[in-house]
Parts: C-alpha cells; sequence; structure tokens
C-alpha cells in the first residue's frame, strides 16, 4: 500500500502527468455523451433483424448477469490495475475515448435490427443504459476487455485475464443473442487498429505505459 501511495504520489506531482490524465478523463466523458446519442439513435433507426449462421443454430441463454454484474466486475479490475500502476491512466483513458468514439461512429452507421429473441436484461441494472439499446456493431463488450489486454499487454496476469474476460463476454452476447456473430468476431480486428491508432497518436503516453518502473 505504501509503496502505490508513494507510486501516485511521484506522477501526480508531475504537471504533464496531470494535465495529461486530466485530459484523458475529459475525452473519455466525453466519448460516453457521444456513446449515449448514437445508442439512442440507433434504437431509434433500428430496421429488421438480420439472419446470423451461429444465432440461427443456437438457443437463448439468460446471460443478464455476465453483461451486467460480470462487467461491472471487470471495470472495477480495470480500475484496481490503474490504482497499482498509476503510468497507465492517462494513455488508457485517451484509448477508451477513443475506441467508444469510433465504435459510437460504426453504430450510426449500421440500423440493423437486434434478433428478435434474446436474454433478458433487467432495465434497473448499472449498466443497462449500454445494455438495452439497439448498437450492435461492434461489441463493445468484446472489444473494450481487448483493448485494455493490449494496454497491460506487459503486465501477464492482467493480460490473461482481459482476453479472457474478452472472450467470456464474446460468448455471452452471442449466447444470448444481443450481438451478431460479425459484431463479436470484428470487435477483435477493429480494436487492434484502434489500439495502434492511438499508440500512435499519443505516443509520449503510450511511451510512459510502457517504460519499465
Amino acid at each position: 500500500m505504501k509503496r502505490t501511495f508513494l507510486k501516485h504520489r511521484n506522477y501526480w506531482r508531475e504537471r504533464k502527468f496531470r494535465r495529461s490524465a486530466s485530459l484523458g478523463a475529459v475525452f473519455f466523458a466525453v466519448s460516453l455523451v457521444i456513446s449515449q446519442t448514437a445508442i439512442n439513435y440507433a434504437t431509434k433507426m433500428a430496421g429488421s433483424p438480420a439472419d446470423d449462421i451461429i444465432l440461427d443454430n443456437i438457443p437463448v441463454f439468460n446471460v443478464d448477469f455476465i453483461v451486467n454484474e460480470v462487467a461491472l466486475m471487470f471495470i472495477c479490475f480495470v480500475l484496481l490495475i490503474l490504482i497499482l500502476d498509476p503510468r497507465k491512466i492517462p494513455f488508457t483513458l485517451k484509448s477508451a475515448a477513443v475506441f467508444v468514439a469510433i465504435r459510437s461512429a460504426f453504430v450510426i452507421l449500421t440500423h440493423i435490427g437486434p434478433s428478435i429473441a434474446h436474454s433478458h436484461i433487467g432495465k434497473h441494472d448499472v449498466l443497462s443504459s449500454f445494455n438495452l439499446g439497439k448498437d450492435l456493431f461492434f461489441s463493445g463488450h468484446t472489444g473494450m476487455p481487448f483493448l485494455m489486454a493490449l494496454i497491460f499487454w506487459d503486465n501477464t496476469w492482467a493480460r490473461y485475464v482481459c482476453i479472457g474476460a474478452s472472450l467470456v463476454f464474446g460468448v455471452a452476447v452471442l449466447m444470448g443473442h444481443l450481438h451478431y456473430s460479425i459484431d463479436v468476431f470484428a470487435a477483435f480486428f477493429i480494436t487492434y487498429a484502434i489500439f495502434e491508432i492511438t499508440r500512435n497518436l499519443f505516443s509520449k503516453d503510450y511511451d510512459v505505459s510502457a517504460s519499465a518502473e
């Protein structure tokens, strides 16, 4: 605990770090507003559902607990990593913001309706506002943990937890018929591209994030 406190004190004393972290927080907050606007638009404009070779051949499973409670636990896990390793805060916030913004752009371009039969999602769950819309392409549940895995790649156990979470969420949203298969499989490719974009766009933050302590 003392070591963690000292690391935070050393980083937050640096003006550049404070400015970069604050800017990242602002970017992320703005991206969430953009995302909610995109979700509302996609929900309003959603058309007819499409056929899917995977969904058409599996029954609907109730995955509410996974996409809500387990997702919330994953968010807490990411926050814990950032608390233990503050050097990753600016790059993580900015990368997450770019991820959310780019996904929002895809969402408003795609108006396919969700599968008619799908898992029940609790309307009063903490993450319900992100799970009840008709924003399909691409799967945020799959992509965001994979992005965290790429960011935390130098931390072996965090990397494996994030990759595992990405796979679990990807399978869950398919089992619950909450996403089409293309939404899940494309998420890995698009997320990797986003990581490469942010790594070049915020190269100084990435260098700090990936530097040895």
